[in-house]
Order: structure tokens, then sequence, then C-alpha cells
């Protein structure tokens, strides 16, 4: 009895190869492995998310003529947001169909534990989007067996694409990002988030050691692009009480790539539920730590 094999069209070739249930390719037949499943997918994503940015750059840049609409306290959005994620999201289903989508706007399509999951932000920074400040991005991460593979986040309005994930180097434009040496929060700025999920009687102390520790603060809008600021070496830090997945995945997968430390926002169901998210280099993610007792839950 021969080896049982399964056909396999590779998504948008058009191109049948026959996998052998044991594993492997058949003698003769294309090797896809999962790398090259997964740099396919970081390639395409690296054009998707121009793509969105620009249309996304072109409702900011006629934003008066948007209809906004309140989610709920300090929660905006506008057609804007939902275009956005909707072109992302038809994207994706067009070439990789076999993927599920998690989006802010849209919601968490049928979800199994061995697919791959996009988790999308169209617009992280709704407020200053919708403010006329340049502070808000379009941040796109993928996710296979619970692990988060790469991400991206492109700020259009400031023409800065930061992308990076396992085995993947950080970059912004396509170069390099180089890392703050601080040590201690009293050498840099730590950015800072805060969700009206969490009470000010809970924020305020943490808020309040930052201080006593020296520390000095940033808020930019959106805690995707100020994770990339950790990444890039302007910031020093990152502490928020809760965040939702698609707020700050993209930018998390980056912070990895460049060597610094994040604690396990998937735990726990992160992907549904959030979670609080601390990043920096070892010694500033220890301290960050210890001044963000008490919040996590």
């Amino acid at each position: 009895m021969g080896i049982p094999v399964v056909c396999v069209e590779l998504p948008g070739s058009g191109k049948i190869d026959e996998l052998c249930l044991c594993g492997t390719f058949k003698q003769g037949k294309t090797i896809v492995t999962d790398s090259d499943a997964i740099d396919e997918r970081y390639e395409f994503s690296l054009a998707l998310i121009r793509e969105a940015g620009d249309l996304a750059n072109r409702y900011f840049s006629n934003r008066q003529a948007l209809t906004i609409q309140s989610k709920r306290l300090q929660d905006m959005a506008s057609e804007a947001d939902l275009q956005t994620e909707l072109l992302i999201k038809q994207r994706l289903a067009a070439s990789f169909p076999q993927d599920a989508f998690l989006g802010e706007e849209t919601g968490i399509t049928a979800f199994e534990p061995n697919q791959g999951i996009w988790v999308v932000d169209p617009i992280d920074g709704t407020q200053p989007f919708i403010s006329g400040m340049t502070s808000w991005c379009v941040s796109i991460a993928f996710v296979k067996d619970g692990v988060l593979k790469f991400g991206m986040v492109y700020a259009p309005a400031r023409n800065e694409l930061f992308a990076g994930g396992e085995n993947r180097a950080a970059t912004l434009n396509d170069k390099a990002v180089e890392r703050h040496p601080a040590r201690s929060v009293r050498e840099g700025i730590v950015g800072v988030g805060y969700s009206p999920r969490v009470t000010p009687d809970e924020f305020l102390p943490m808020f309040e050691r930052l201080l006593k520790a020296g520390g000095m603060f940033s808020r930019e809008g959106s805690g995707a692009l100020t994770l990339c600021y950790v990444a890039s070496g302007r910031l020093i830090g990152y502490i928020e009480p809760h965040i939702n997945s698609w707020d700050c995945l993209g930018a998390i997968a980056i912070i990895r790539a460049a060597g610094l430390k994040t604690n396990d926002f998937l735990a726990n169901d992160g992907l549904r539920r959030g979670n609080p998210v601390i990043a920096g280099n070892e010694d500033i993610f220890a301290e960050l730590a210890k001044i963000s007792m008490g919040y996590n839950r």
C-alpha cells in the first residue's frame, strides 16, 4: 500500500502539491514548510498594511466629513475605521481563506485552535485621528498555534512602517531599529496607556509609583505606536493596565524582535479578553513590573 496523500493548493498560485499524511511531501513535489507559509503572509502583509494605511490617510485628509460614533466612554469610531478594516479583512480572506480574523470593528470569525488568526486594528488612535493629530496607525499581527509570529504597525501620516517577528529583525522603514540603553526609569521616558476598564483608584497608585521612582511619562493616544517607540529606542518602556489584543499585538511582535521583553500577553485568553502590557529591556521591564504591582489580573 502506498503512502496516503492529500492534495493541497498553494494560496494564490493555483498549484497543487501532494502532502503525505506522514508530514512530508512526495518526492519531486514542491516542499512548503511552515516557515514558507509565514514568510508568504509576512510579505503579503507589508504591502497590505501600506494599502490600508493609504486608505485611512485619505479619510484623515477629509476627516471633517466623517460621521463619528461613540462606542463607549472615550472609544470612538467612524466609517474610516470600518472601511479600512473591511479592506484588510477582504484582502486576507481572498488570499488566506484558511485563516481566522479578529478585528476591532467586525469582531472575530469562527476560530479553531489549530488555525492561524490575523489580529487587526484598522486605526489605533481614533481619538487623535478625528482630532487631526498624527499619532494613529494601522496594526496587523498574525498568531499561529498560540504563538505571535509577526506584526507590523504603519503610521501613514508620519510615513513610518515598523515591522518584525519571530526570527526576524525589528525594522523601521526597512532599517534595523536601535533600542534605548537605559537601565532605570530615571534614564528616559516611559509610555503610559490608560483604559476606562481600569478605575482611577487602580490606575493612580501605579502612576504615583512611577513618578516617585524618578520616571517621566508620555502618552500618544495609540498603544501600538507608543510600543513601537519603545522598540525603536525613542522611549525606554511601556505600561498599561489593560489593553485589547488588536491594539498591541502587532507592536508586541516588533518589541520582541528588537530583543526587548514583554509579559505573556496571550496568557489567560488575552487574545479575546485583553491583558495588561509591560515592555522594556530586562532592567526596565523588571522595574515597571514592580511599579505596576496590583494590576496584573
